[in-house]
């Protein structure tokens, strides 16, 4: 089943001049415009034979295990929102997971899926084996975990289906070794390579590996130690930026990743119980600053302002260093754009999905920068698949700027959930109900809130 493209002609441009982030609020037909068509990328370009979902497109490459959790999210938005039917839903999700229970695991690198219950960052898109020499990735099983555990939670009913979909849910989740990936005292590490080992470097905060931990500790099998938390909160670094006081990290996707799946509001952990805040708090004083940095522009890029902003891990047009009306200029690719205390990246491209995965945090700044990108810019920032991944206006190699011609799996999955969290708390009150959320949370010491109601 496929939905009309009706929504073409229902787009209306209105101005969000309130904050909604305590009650589910009332659609607005340019937002479910936004919406629809980042759920396309999900659902038309995910291989029906395996689930694989491509990491970008139109560039050919490879499955994003990352992006096929966003998926996997998605279809039940789908579902919410009548765009597909439950039973076409259950089907696509229920190949996903025969394909990941079965894949093989093991440390031959040229015919194994995953290790440990983990699994490689890429994938082949057709053979679902590792693509190239990418490493086991410990966040990014997470994230496809993440999906997972939500297809599980909604897919309750009494028939085969819906059965085999919760079992084996709960079997890759239970597979997952996290004592194994605790290589050092109490913290993950970011992967491993069959060929070389564990990666030097371990997942510490604060970035979008707030939900490892929480999925990590509140596995039935494979825990991680109750003092990983502690270990995780005894790095933040929290400092004013832009006039706000925040946990620092620069892309805004770190802000974004954990709150997709879960309702941080009026829930604490000891450290934000000692700050009197909590994490969505968080992640809204780092949008604000963010939009600020950009107003700010102290590298002077094209087009920053109030309403165009937004910096976070995104394409970007060239690796080049180039002579700019006397000065010098960097340009990059793929990089982690963003702005904090501790590293300013920074080469005058914007991401859509800075301002599209936030909108829950602060919809009265990011509603409105979405609508000024599609205002402005229209096709050459927004396509079948919604908004192209990033622009840059100051790079001079193509007329009036580059804007990429490519959508993103990890940056459209954002979008798509987050509107819907925003709109109408769905993914949110779906995750409340999954034990392992819950107790991954109280085995961190997180209370209040949603966490202490009955």
């Amino acid at each position: 089943m496929r939905c009309n493209q009706r929504w073409c002609c229902m787009i209306g441009l209105f101005l969000i001049t309130s904050v909604c982030v305590s009650q589910p609020c009332q659609r607005d037909p340019f937002l479910d415009l936004v919406q629809y068509r980042s759920f396309l990328y999900f659902w038309e370009l995910t291989n029906p034979q395996n689930g694989l979902t491509p990491d970008r497109s139109p560039t050919y490459t490879f499955c994003s295990i990352a992006a096929v959790g966003f998926g996997l999210s998605s279809y039940l938005v789908a579902v919410e929102r009548q765009w597909i039917g439950r039973a076409e839903a259950a089907e696509r999700v229920l190949t996903t997971l025969r394909f990941f229970w079965n894949a093989a695991q093991g440390t031959d690198p040229a015919k194994c899926t995953g290790y440990q219950g983990f699994f490689y960052h890429f994938l082949d898109m057709q053979t679902g084996l590792r693509y190239a020499n990418v490493e086991l990735s410990s966040i990014d099983t997470t994230l496809l975990m993440a999906g997972i555990l939500s297809v599980a939670t909604y897919f309750d009913q009494d028939n085969p289906v819906e059965y085999e979909i919760r079992v084996l849910a709960d079997e890759l989740y239970r597979r997952m070794n996290w004592t194994w990936f605790c290589v050092r005292p109490n913290l993950v590490s970011m992967g491993w390579h069959p060929e070389t080992g564990f990666l030097g470097h371990d997942w510490q905060g604060y970035n979008e590996g707030m939900i490892l931990y929480i999925l990590g500790l509140g596995s039935p099998t494979h825990p991680l130690p109750k003092e990983a938390w502690e270990s995780w909160c005894n790095t933040y670094i929290r400092q004013e930026f832009q006039h706000q006081t925040y946990i620092q990290f620069a892309p805004l996707f770190g802000h974004q990743y954990s709150h997709i799946w879960i309702d941080f509001r009026g829930i604490q952990d000891d450290y934000m119980q000692q700050k009197q805040s909590d994490y969505f708090q968080n992640s809204r004083a780092a949008v604000y600053a963010n939009r600020s940095y950009c107003i700010s522009n102290p590298q002077g890029w094209q087009g920053y302002s109030d309403r165009i902003w937004g910096l976070t891990a995104c394409d970007g047009p060239a690796d080049k260093i180039l002579l700019i009306h006397g000065k010098i200029r960097e340009f990059h690719t793929y990089w982690a754009r963003g702005a904090s205390t501790q590293e300013i990246c920074d080469d005058g491209t914007i991401a859509p999905t800075a301002a599209g995965g936030s909108i829950p945090f602060a919809p009265e700044i990011c509603i409105p920068a979405l609508k000024a990108m599609y205002e402005q810019y229209g096709t050459r920032i927004f396509g079948a698949y919604g908004f192209y991944d990033a622009f840059n206006l100051t790079y001079p190699q193509e007329a009036n700027g580059w804007f990429d011609q490519d959508y993103l799996g990890i940056d459209q999955g954002p979008i798509v959930l987050m509107i819907e969290n925003y709109t109408t708390e769905f993914l949110w009150s779906l995750m409340k109900k999954n034990p392992y959320i819950k107790q991954g949370l109280q085995k961190a010491g997180f209370r209040g809130g949603w966490l202490d109601s009955k």
